[in-house]
């Protein structure tokens, strides 16, 4: 799904009114109309409903809201700033205007001047529609006082478009207690590009989606560089296997894995490429990890390191059609000397994780010899350690865009909204996963599902959206299972498979 920054959903929605012959008015309608049903399936018409609304299209949204949630049972007490009691614009005039008319004895305030600030409790619903999308400095004032007070309120709130004092775009500068707190996002049309970074989204809270009818054709032809993985962009890149098939067809996956007292992460990468699918998986280990995966993981076939206790020197002695290093392999010496060579002298991409990462970070030069197209898959530590400390997700992120594109490489940045940066600058945010994937072997579980995948035949840039989406929807699985404190990435391996036919399953029902 084509995600939009404000610029491009603003000429999105120009071509809308052009195209359709419909005004502005239309929809703000739409936007009430949906946010109205939300707000009524989740409270009651008899919850103390406060509606605050900006002088622009966003305080537009929050009255006409008000309007369609008087026809569903409630009693909002409206307050409109106008302060100097000319600055409305046109469609916040509007529905002024409408609604004193047809509210005439409604608990409506139009502030010109002097605010005094109503009673909020925890009891409370405020509806936020002071400033959407259109903001583009942070709040000030009596506008930043305002939101500071609700926050500080315990109400539950309800912002539309955007909660007052956040940016959609890209905002590295954003002060927390300036930000509404929602409890829920109406966003219009798509999400915005700051509810994937974790700072934002935490402001922002449930995100529920209001489709207003913007043209299919022209979000479709503008481009954009910012995609949010679901259900359908996975299935339309996934393969269904033949009816004549058999393991020749789908790649020999080669981990490069552990260390004496870490060979567990060998056998949760082993067991996440064996359940994706892989035709072939051997594990290149240290030879006292032999007995441990060859018991743990019977499918995996197993090609010892010259040392018992680490790996010394990667020589594989069988071709493979794709391979990921670094889980639980250690920064010992002779392992970094044997991840420098291994790299320098591999031609294909790689999948690069963990240990592998951190021993490049020792060795930067090392970056300069990674295959093009290799996919790099750090959690943020082992991103700051390898590319530089960051104070944000969002500063990683723009590292990251500037780093894949230098050295041609994607790199699958890990965590809630594991997003995939791709050479071209393209960012792909996946939506699946849950907290009770915060377990020990998680990531090797996903490094092994990229192998698998590349070893089958899908490009680097697949695998990785493919793969994230996948290990994202296992973890769910587990943790309806077995909740969110007793994921274990086992747990998470074992699911792999039912992931990948729940989202192929999906297309018949």
């Amino acid at each position: 799904m084509k995600l939009f920054v404000n610029d491009d959903i603003r000429a999105i929605e120009l071509k809308t009114l052009s195209s359709e012959s419909i005004t502005e008015r239309t929809i703000v309608e739409r936007v009430a109309a949906g946010a109205a049903r939300e707000i009524s399936l989740r409270w009651l018409p008899g919850t103390r409903t406060v509606v605050f609304a900006g002088p622009g299209n966003n305080g537009a949204d929050a009255l006409a809201t008000s309007i369609e949630l008087i026809g569903r049972g409630f009693k909002p007490i409206v307050y409109l700033f106008n302060i100097g009691g000319s600055s409305l614009k046109n469609e916040a005039l509007y529905f002024r205007n409408l609604y004193k008319e047809r509210f005439p004895d409604s608990d409506f305030h139009e502030v010109t001047g002097m605010f005094n600030t109503p009673e909020l409790g925890p009891g409370d619903l405020v509806i936020d529609g002071l400033f959407g999308s259109g903001l583009k400095d942070g709040l000030s004032g009596g506008f930043m006082s305002l939101v500071r007070y609700i926050n500080e309120s315990g109400a539950q709130v309800v912002s539309i478009d955007l909660p007052s004092g956040m940016v959609g775009d890209w905002d590295k500068s954003l002060i927390e207690r300036n930000v509404i707190h929602a409890t829920m996002t109406l966003a219009i049309e798509v999400p915005r590009i700051s509810f994937f970074f974790p700072d934002k989204a935490e402001l922002a809270g449930e995100i529920k989606v209001i489709d207003v009818g913007l043209s299919r054709e022209e979000k479709e032809r503008r481009p954009t560089n910012y995609y949010m993985v679901d259900e359908q962009s996975v299935r339309t890149r996934l393969k269904p296997r033949g009816r004549f098939c058999s393991k020749a067809d789908f790649g020999s996956a080669l981990i490069v894995s552990g260390r004496y007292g870490m060979m567990g992460a060998s056998v949760m990468a082993c067991r996440g490429a064996v359940r994706a699918g892989a035709g072939k998986v051997t594990l290149y280990g240290p030879q006292c990890g032999f007995p441990i995966v060859q018991t743990a993981v019977p499918e995996a076939m197993f090609e010892s390191d010259d040392n018992k206790l680490v790996i010394s020197g990667v020589k594989p002695q069988h071709p493979y059609t794709a391979c990921g290093i670094g889980p639980g392999i250690g920064t010992n010496e002779l392992t970094v000397n044997a991840v420098e060579t291994f790299i320098k002298s591999s031609n294909n991409p790689l999948v690069i994780d963990a240990d592998a990462l951190n021993a490049i970070s020792r060795r930067p030069d090392i970056l300069n010899n990674v295959p093009a197209h290799s996919l790099l898959t750090p959690h943020e530590g082992e991103f700051d350690r390898l590319f530089g400390e960051c104070d944000s997700r969002e500063s990683r992120v723009k590292k990251a865009i500037d780093t894949a594109k230098y050295y041609a490489v994607f790199i699958l940045l890990k965590g809630h909204y594991t997003t995939l940066i791709c050479p071209d600058g393209k960012l792909y945010f996946n939506t699946t996963g849950c907290s009770g994937m915060a377990t020990p072997g998680a990531g090797d579980v996903l490094t092994g599902i990229l192998t698998a995948l590349m070893a089958q035949g899908y490009n680097s840039k697949s695998a990785a959206i493919i793969g994230a989406y996948i290990h994202g929807l296992a973890g769910e699985m587990a943790q309806k299972k077995h909740g969110e404190y007793g994921v274990t990435a086992s747990d998470i391996a074992d699911h792999v498979g039912e992931a990948i036919q729940s989202v192929f399953s999906s297309q018949k029902r």
